[in-house]
This record gives structure tokens, C-alpha cells and sequence, in this order.
């Protein structure tokens, strides 16, 4: 088996088309992509990456690259589970979550990409191929958005070939929030999958009272109605709340999904891939999902996350928002009936313009 002879990270500042916005973050103009690139000592090459709204970039590449390439440059490139021991263990003491799971994140990408290539396989069904076509749901960013632009939004997502859609709530007043999910409720239709999420804005109190007030208009969920850390809100909020909750974006371990999965305190899984571990914790965090009985669903990164969904029976939705990184990917996504297709190419099938990421690159 290959070993692996190089790894290099770069990190790009992306902007956005479109000014984005949400109730924790703001107003997003643009986000910094960091990738991990692997080379092993026959050529062959695989590519992972994770992302940051904004900040802290250049620290997850200065991880990759003075403290996680010396602990795998030399090793077997196909032991991944050793190698994602060997990164964890080694910033383990510096942060258990954070730029580092975001570091090590990207780096497993890469070598699930690797071994992916090099068995000249595609992702998915090397992760153990379940179904190639996943139903996804199209996930705006628009909390800021006037009424008006939020529902041309929703026909545009429509006219691309969504057949559900998610947005924002978490406005100043709980009736804002109110009018506008009544807006896209009528715009939609009785039946039309329609997800709200807050971003963490609320306490358990301020998230029970919201999802009372929302319910008549029948969301799939309420997604991260408080902060991560208040497990036992999360657990109120779903037993008084009424409806479906759905967490774990900002979760970056498995035993974090654990917790949370052995609290009963939430409906729908959501692990971001790019954060939580990458591919290796990913895949964990289904299985035990399923061991469970609970459906998994995720954020971001759906030109990766497709594989992963495809991979397991328990996938409920994937989200697609690409924060304008389309722009910068060769080959173009497919949605064909409101399904996410996972392509047959080698590896992730994810391949970068790095002539036209170039001069977007952070010193």
C-alpha cells in the first residue's frame, strides 16, 4: 500500500454573490475555504476540505500543515482509522472541537478521497451504497431577506428543481418569524416540505414558545433551536415544544452526538462532515443513528455529503447551500426530481478550478 508522501493546505476567501444572514452570524458577505490536498508516493492524489463563515482560516491550514502532515507524511495511506486516531490524539490536548476538528476534518476527506481513487471506486459505494439518489432540500440563508425576495428565493429554488426548502427564523419579534413562515407556508403549499432554523438563537423557554407558535404551519423541524451545549434544553424543547428537532452542526465529536442521542433530545441527526471529523466520524455517527432509529440529515458540503447519505438507509435529507462554491467546482451537481444524484466518478468526484481559486488564496 501507498504511503503518503505530501499534504498541503490552502486557504481561499470566497465571496459570496449574495449577502447572506443569519440570527447568530449576521450578515455573511463572503467565507473562507480551506483545503487539504494528498499525495502519495505513486502519484496519486485526493482532496478534502472544510470551511469557516468568515474566520479562523489560516489557523486550520497552519494545523494542517505544522502539526498534522509530520504525523502522517511516511505512514499507509489506507489505514484511516489509525490516521484518524494519530491526528486526534495529536491536537487533542489543544482543543477537541473547534479548528481542530475542522483540521482533521478535511484531511480525512482527503484520504477517504485517496482510497476512494485508488480503488478506482466511487465514495458512496465504497462507504456501502445504499441508494445514489437522495432527497435534498434547498437551504436559504435569508433571515435578512424582505418578504418579497424570500418567496422569489422560493421559486427560484423551485425552477432549479427543489422540492423542499429550509429557512431562517429567529428574527427580533417571535411575529416576524411568524408572518413570514405563514408567508411561505401559503406560497408553498399544505404539503410542501418547509424546515425553519434559528441558528442557536433562543433559549429553551424562547424556543418552546417559537415552536408552539410555528406549528400550525407543519414544518418538517425546528433546527438548532438553542445552543449546542444545553442538552437538557434541547430535551425540553422537544417534549414541549411540539415539533421534530434537528441539531448537530455544531457538534464536532461523536461522543457529543451521543449525548445528545442518549438525552432523547433530538429528531433529525445533523452532522457537517467538514466538522465534525470528516467521512470516518460521519459514517460513526449514522450507524449509531440508526442503531437508534433516528433519521440523519446534514449541513453543508453537499457535494461530499451526497456520498455519505447515499451510503447509509437511515438518510433523511441533504441540504444543499454551496455559499457560492459552485462557482469553483468542475463538475456541475446533479438534482434530478428533487433528488440529489451521487456521481459514479472515483473518490467524491469533487474536483477544484484551482486556476480560479488562485488569486482568491489568504497569505
Amino acid at each position: 500500500m501507498p504511503t503518503i508522501a505530501a499534504v498541503e493546505a490552502g486557504c481561499y476567501r470566497i465571496p459570496l454573490p449574495v449577502v447572506l444572514s443569519d440570527s447568530t452570524h449576521g450578515r455573511i458577505p463572503a467565507f473562507e475555504l480551506v483545503t487539504a490536498r494528498l499525495r502519495d508516493a505513486e502519484g496519486a492524489e485526493g482532496t478534502g476540505y472544510t470551511y469557516t463563515v468568515g474566520t479562523a482560516g489560516r489557523a486550520v491550514v497552519e494545523l494542517i500543515d505544522r502539526y498534522l502532515a509530520p504525523v502522517l507524511v511516511g505512514h499507509d495511506a489506507g489505514r484511516i482509522e489509525q490516521l484518524w486516531q494519530r491526528m486526534w490524539w495529536t491536537l487533542h490536548y489543544g482543543g477537541r472541537g473547534g479548528t481542530v476538528s475542522l483540521a482533521v476534518s478535511a484531511v480525512d476527506i482527503a484520504l477517504w478521497d485517496l482510497e476512494a481513487r485508488r480503488l478506482g471506486r466511487p465514495l458512496w459505494r465504497l462507504l456501502g451504497g445504499h441508494d445514489p439518489a437522495v432527497p435534498a432540500y434547498a437551504g436559504g440563508i435569508d433571515l435578512d431577506f424582505p418578504l418579497d425576495a424570500l418567496l422569489r428565493q422560493a421559486d427560484a429554488f423551485l425552477a432549479e428543481g427543489f422540492r423542499a426548502i429550509k429557512m431562517k427564523v429567529g428574527r427580533p419579534r417571535l411575529s416576524e418569524d411568524v408572518e413570514r413562515v405563514r408567508a411561505m407556508r401559503e406560497h408553498l403549499g399544505p404539503d410542501f416540505p418547509l424546515m425553519v432554523d434559528a441558528n442557536m438563537r433562543w433559549t429553551a423557554d424562547q424556543a418552546i414558545r417559537a415552536a408552539r407558535a410555528l406549528a400550525p404551519f407543519a414544518p418538517v423541524w425546528l433546527e438548532e433551536p438553542t445552543i449546542p451545549d444545553d442538552i437538557a434544553g434541547h430535551v425540553r424543547i422537544l417534549r414541549d415544544g411540539g415539533l421534530p428537532v434537528a441539531t448537530g452542526e455544531n457538534l464536532h465529536t461523536l461522543h457529543e452526538f451521543a449525548n445528545l442521542i442518549a438525552a432523547g433530545g433530538v429528531s433529525f441527526l445533523e452532522p457537517d462532515v467538514t466538522n465534525c471529523g470528516g467521512i470516518t466520524v460521519f459514517m460513526k455517527i449514522c450507524h449509531l443513528a440508526e442503531s437508534f432509529n433516528l433519521p440523519v440529515t446534514s449541513h453543508g458540503a453537499h457535494d461530499l455529503t451526497v456520498h455519505l447519505l447515499a451510503a447509509v438507509p437511515n438518510a433523511s435529507w441533504l441540504e444543499c447551500h454551496g455559499f457560492g462554491l459552485d462557482r469553483y467546482i468542475l463538475e456541475p451537481f446533479e438534482l434530478r426530481d428533487g433528488k440529489a444524484i451521487a456521481p459514479d466518478r472515483p473518490g467524491h468526484g469533487l474536483t477544484f478550478d484551482w486556476a480560479a481559486l488562485e488569486p482568491l488564496r489568504v497569505a
